[in-house]
């Protein structure tokens, strides 16, 4: 009689034990992604996703945004009291192809196409924009002729004897140099500190320039090539003699992306009228930066 008592609780026990199951709606996805989880566990009062980017939820059947491409471990805790069962899936978000993202500011609009090649510059790029890190920065400094600079949160809502140019947020991204990936005019790139504090020529992890340029002689694109190593394409070059660049940026920063759409917002940029620290007399504000594509 005892033996069957005992039986019997066991078998409720059990019985009572949670499982924890769950299905994502599509398990290859392209940055950034929202993805449905839909939770079929049993027997669980309780439940904790931990989405393997850092982000975890309590919500029975969560939707969660990925915003950086990777391979990320999914675990679903089903929670009865103190009994709990676990169970992992494995989800995928690829890269975007050819990310195009829409920068609106108050002199107009600029798409910009992100460089798959430059992983890490993107992806960070992409990240910031989706936390609208962006919005209200304005372009601090200014060179007709050379470069339009922003991403210094400081930026933000400061008088105009406010020194800019030296915020940012707490990291550096490592440089990915590509000698096909040049200073051309629409350029998009990474600002940095200089070689001396910065040996490994390593990105700021918000401020970013486009590039306005000049237009290069042949001679002086022969001598880049000398200095650095590299030798620019006959369409390359035809760019960097008509459009104009900024070739002597060439492998020392990084390049990211370009403008596709709006080379005529960067001429209005570069033009305005600045102080004696480049910066724009009227501010140039940000208004937006998002994933178009």
């Amino acid at each position: 009689m005892r033996f069957s008592c005992l039986l019997l609780i066991f078998l409720i026990t059990a019985c009572s034990s949670p499982r924890s199951v769950f299905t994502i709606e599509s398990k290859e996805n392209v940055a950034p992604a929202t993805v449905t989880f839909h939770n079929l566990s049993t027997k669980a009062n309780d439940y904790l996703w931990d989405f393997g980017d850092g982000n975890t939820s309590k919500d029975k059947d969560p939707v969660h945004k990925y915003v950086l491409s990777g391979k990320y471990q999914v675990s679903l805790k089903a929670i009865n009291e103190n009994k709990v069962n676990m169970s992992h899936q494995e989800i995928i978000v690829d890269a975007p192809h050819h990310c195009l993202v829409e920068l609106t500011t108050t002199a107009g609009h600029m798409t910009i196409q992100l460089y798959d090649e430059t992983p890490l510059h993107r992806d960070n790029f992409i990240k910031l924009a989706e936390e609208g890190f962006y919005e209200d920065i304005t372009f601090h400094r200014v060179i007709e002729g050379f470069m339009i600079q922003a991403g210094d949160p400081e930026s933000k809502g400061n008088s105009k004897n406010k020194k800019l140019g030296s915020g940012g947020n707490s990291y550096t991204i490592p440089a990915e140099f590509n000698p096909k990936l040049i200073h051309t005019k629409g350029a998009l790139a990474a600002a940095r500190t200089g070689d001396n504090v910065n040996p490994k020529k390593e990105s700021s992890g918000s401020q970013f320039y486009i590039v306005h340029g000049k237009s290069q002689t042949d001679k002086q694109l022969e001598n880049y090539e000398l200095q650095k190593g590299i030798k620019y394409s006959v369409e390359d070059a035809n760019i960097l003699k008509t459009l104009g660049g900024a070739p002597a940026l060439d492998m020392e920063y990084t390049v990211f992306g370009r403008v596709i759409k709006g080379l005529e917002v960067i001429d209005k940029i570069a033009e305005s009228q600045t102080d004696k620290t480049d910066r724009p007399v009227e501010d140039i504000r940000i208004l937006s930066l998002k994933i178009i594509k």
